[in-house]
């Protein structure tokens, strides 16, 4: 027989079973309901559902099918009209045989002689007989403290898998190392693997982690319209109706085999906080990809969740926030402790949501492990029996869950990697670094500002020497003018520059523009003089130009100039 693909829809008067049975006898079809039973037979397929809720045949029931399609739609009354049925696309629950309610005891033993001797061929064939597949008695008895998987109920599967899960687990020989023996090697190499300078350039180049922040993945809608619909009724019942299932997770709900699981207190406690470490990072991995999976979210999920690489175990919800800020900061591409915070509060919001969100993101989990080898073992071991215990829990513990997370508060200091030690040191470089580049910037603008000054500086010399070039060029002028002042006019000039000597170490140097100047005030001396005379006159004031003075005070050089001047007027006296 097969089971069919089918989905469940309501309103408040009706329940309504869509069945899609391509390829059906349609001529041949049963259909039985009662109480919460319903039973569907086409062949080949055959379904059998227990209903969340009452339905009752009076007489309103439908159906009709769409040979296109091959789809048959049932539409049975509730016997109960306005009563909400709980848990519709739970179709891993609903496939699930009722419940036997009975007195007697499950395990009663009884004489050889009570075994009936025939069998009667007219009884009714039993369909609520439970079908369990075999499992292999583990060899690892002898050690039962070193358990794991879902509930801590395995053990042993190491021993024969061993050099598959290298890859897949942390932990080497699991099967004989206790539960307080991970815990210390996991710490140790976390630490071993803490990166400081991975994780300040992350906390200083921030661009990145800001975009993934600011990415909302599907449980963020759905969560807003959950709190809309809050604050207009205070109804809770309808939450699983916002979140939606697609063909394909229908799909692996029904491929699923439904089971009961007998778990003690303690078990149970480990089963609940292991799957806020698993949801943790699941929404890491989700919001760094952006809901687009890759090779590497496999390796995320497994990786950031101790529960699946280490076996961990948890005695409360602070250490597993602990623990997966620990990892966060150790392992993956983005290690910022913002992730943190928003991987938790995204949890949060899944847990609040009900059960089918948590579900969804649990059959998202077991496709990414299906498909990547060998994280596949981990859906053996976790993942598969998350899948079928989430359908029966109830949304209220999931709430609690929710507010346990939500009083947690966790600090880096709590980290143990010393973070906060390190921001404060790398602050403090960047600071040293950015005053150093200040000081160097400024000390460049005085470099160029000096530099500029003495460019300045000469130039205003250049100025100067031709503001003298041009005064000794009009003097020239003068003279030729007026040949008969040329005594009194060159007296002048020597007078006056005279007083412009520099003295170095007790000598005289002149100035060029000095000496230039004398020269070009000679030249209309000459031009002024009969041919016969000017030539020797020239020639003495070159070389009287070129004569090194040395004088000991400005005065004496005055007087040195005053008395060359009236040589030089004795000598042009007979010419007059």
């Amino acid at each position: 027989m097969l089971t069919p693909a089918f989905d469940l829809s309501q309103d408040p008067d009706f329940l309504t079973i869509a069945i899609r049975v391509p390829y059906a006898r349609v001529s041949e079809f049963d259909v039985y309901f009662e109480g919460s039973d319903f039973k569907f037979y086409a062949k080949p397929y055959f379904l059998r559902l227990t209903l969340p809720g009452r339905i009752v045949e009076n007489g309103s029931e439908q159906g009709s099918y769409d040979a296109d399609k091959g789809i048959f739609t049932i539409r049975l009354p509730k016997e109960t009209p306005g009563q909400h049925f709980e848990g519709l696309n739970m179709l891993t629950a609903l496939l699930a045989p009722r419940k036997s309610r009975t007195a007697k005891p499950l395990v009663e033993e009884i004489d050889a002689s009570e075994i009936p001797e025939e069998v009667v061929d007219d009884e009714e064939f039993d369909w609520e007989i439970e079908q369990t597949p075999y499992e292999e008695v583990s060899e690892s008895a002898l050690n039962p403290q070193c358990h794991y998987g879902f509930g801590n109920l395995r053990s042993g599967v190491f021993q024969r898998l061993q050099d598959e899960l290298n890859d897949v687990i942390d932990i080497k020989n699991p099967d004989f190392t206790p539960a307080a023996e991970r815990r210390q090697k996991r710490l140790a190499a976390e630490l071993a693997k803490f990166d400081p300078d991975h994780y300040l350039a992350d906390f200083f180049e921030d661009e990145a982690i800001e975009q993934i922040l600011k990415y909302n993945p599907w449980w963020i809608d759905k969560y807003s319209k959950m709190k809309a619909f809050l604050e207009k009724s205070q109804e809770e019942e309808n939450h699983a109706a916002l979140v939606s299932f697609s063909e394909e997770e229908k799909y692996q709900l029904r491929k699923f085999v439904n089971k009961s699981y007998l778990l003690d207190k303690k078990a149970c406690r480990q089963v609940y906080y292991s799957l806020i470490d698993i949801l943790l990072a699941y929404c890491y991995e989700t919001r760094v990809t952006e809901g687009e999976k890759n090779v590497e979210s496999a390796w995320n999920i497994r990786k950031l969740s101790p529960t699946l690489c280490w076996f961990e175990t948890w005695t409360n919800v602070h250490e597993i926030m602990v623990s997966f800020g620990r990892r966060v900061l150790c392992y993956p591409l983005y290690r910022h402790f913002k992730l943190v915070v928003k991987a938790c509060s995204d949890t949060i919001k899944i847990l609040q949501l009900g059960k089918s969100a948590v579900l969804k993101c649990l059959l998202d989990i077991h496709k990414i492990f299906q498909e990547n080898d060998p994280a596949y073992i981990l859906n053996d071991l976790y993942i598969s029996d998350y899948c079928v215990w989430i359908q029966k829990v109830k949304s209220k513990k999931l709430a609690a869950l929710a507010e346990a997370l939500k009083e947690v508060s966790l600090t880096k200091a709590q980290l143990g990697l010393e973070l906060e030690e390190l921001e404060a040191a790398a602050l403090l470089v960047q600071e040293e670094e950015t005053a150093l580049k200040a000081a160097h910037s400024v000390s460049g603008q005085q470099t160029l500002c000096s530099s500029s000054e003495a460019s300045d500086s000469e130039d205003s010399d250049s100025t100067v020497s031709s503001g003298n070039d041009s005064d000794s060029d009009s003097e020239q002028d003068e003279l030729k003018d007026s040949p008969s002042e040329t005594v009194n006019s060159l007296q002048g000039p020597f007078l006056e520059e005279s007083s412009a000597l520099l003295i170095v170490d007790g000598g005289v140097c002149k100035n060029t523009a000095i000496q230039e100047s004398d020269a070009n005030q000679g030249k209309p001396l000459a031009s002024s003089q009969p041919l016969g005379v000017s030539g020797p006159l020239i020639e003495e004031l070159g070389e009287q130009l070129k004569t090194t003075v040395q004088v000991s005070e400005p005065k004496s050089t005055t007087a040195v100039n005053h008395s060359n001047m009236q040589e030089r007027d004795g000598r042009q006296t007979p010419n007059d």
